[in-house]
């Protein structure tokens, strides 16, 4: 399976599907058949989300390699920082690395549900760019991705400052930076001008969620300080009770998005799916990068 800069040699857009682990049998071969539907476009490859704490943990594993071996698409496995020990991360690591997953997204990861702030464990790491440093002592062969906020993320004082902490990532070893999704083009743009005028030269992919439904993007929003902009706000609202049509507005929006990004130069999408295929589908097909 190839490695996060193996797949970002090519020239064509990278498109690339992100997944979580579902919590049920009828989660998991609802996923299953999402992506057999999303395997027909020939993602560059599918990565799959990581909860803190419990069976998760190999949960993401398992699903990366499950994914490989039905698929033959390669993965990218998440991994954070949350409530593990260096050792109990390089334990995570080396299960990946045995059951053939090359490339591990990288993140700091939230604070555990109940608390104010992220703490690091006893014995564990602080910070994104420790997790890239270790993974890339231990496992040099490895691809890392790592998370970009081209709106800033909710923690830092301001975009600079924000963007120091990437830079940091990335002279740590990190391979490829993934935005988080935003909604306006001109504000990855305008990060992007930063973020080389900063020395940063690894690709750096931004990150669409389609939207579906109205009610739930609101609260994504609210959770990770996406901007929402107004214009797009009003036509959902408007047709707040029909589901269909706001998934019209969504993938359309999602749509001009994904095609100024390629023509602006953009080396690939990362679709943010929610294990749903229909949308991306929806714009895959308008894209027609086949």
């Amino acid at each position: 399976m190839k490695t996060l800069p193996e797949i970002f040699q090519s020239n064509s857009p990278v498109i690339s599907i992100e997944v979580f682990p579902p919590k049920t049998e009828q989660g998991d071969r609802s996923l299953f058949n999402m992506l057999d539907r999303l395997a027909q476009y020939k993602p560059a490859f599918i990565s799959c989300t990581y909860g803190a704490g419990g069976s998760e943990r190999t949960r993401t594993v398992d699903l990366c390699q499950r994914i490989q071996q039905q698929f033959e698409i390669p993965t990218t496995a998440h991994l954070t920082c949350v409530g593990s020990s260096r050792a109990e991360i390089i334990d995570i690591l080396n299960s990946a690395n045995a059951a053939g997953v090359k490339n591990i997204m990288a993140l700091r990861g939230d604070a555990p549900e109940g608390a104010q702030t992220f703490e690091a464990t006893e014995g564990g790491l602080a910070f994104a760019n420790e997790l890239v440093q270790l993974i890339r002592e231990h496992f040099p062969e490895m691809g890392i991705g790592v998370a970009a906020y081209p709106e800033k993320h909710t923690e830092a004082p301001d975009l600079p400052t924000d963007l120091k902490n990437l830079k940091r990532k990335i002279d740590a070893g990190a391979d490829v930076a993934f935005t988080q999704l935003f909604f306006e083009n001109d504000n990855f743009y305008r990060f992007r001008e930063m973020y080389e005028q900063a020395g940063c030269h690894i690709p750096l992919v931004p990150g669409i969620m389609p939207i579906t439904e109205f009610a739930r993007i609101k609260r994504i929003t609210a959770l990770c300080g996406a901007i929402f902009p107004d214009e797009l706000a009003s036509r959902l609202e408007a047709v707040q009770d029909d589901k269909q049509a706001q998934m019209e507005i969504g993938v359309n929006h999602a749509i001009a998005q994904c095609q100024d990004l390629l023509n602006q130069g953009a080396p690939g999408i990362h679709f943010y799916a929610l294990n749903k295929s229909r949308a991306c589908q929806q714009i895959l097909d308008a894209l027609d990068l086949s």
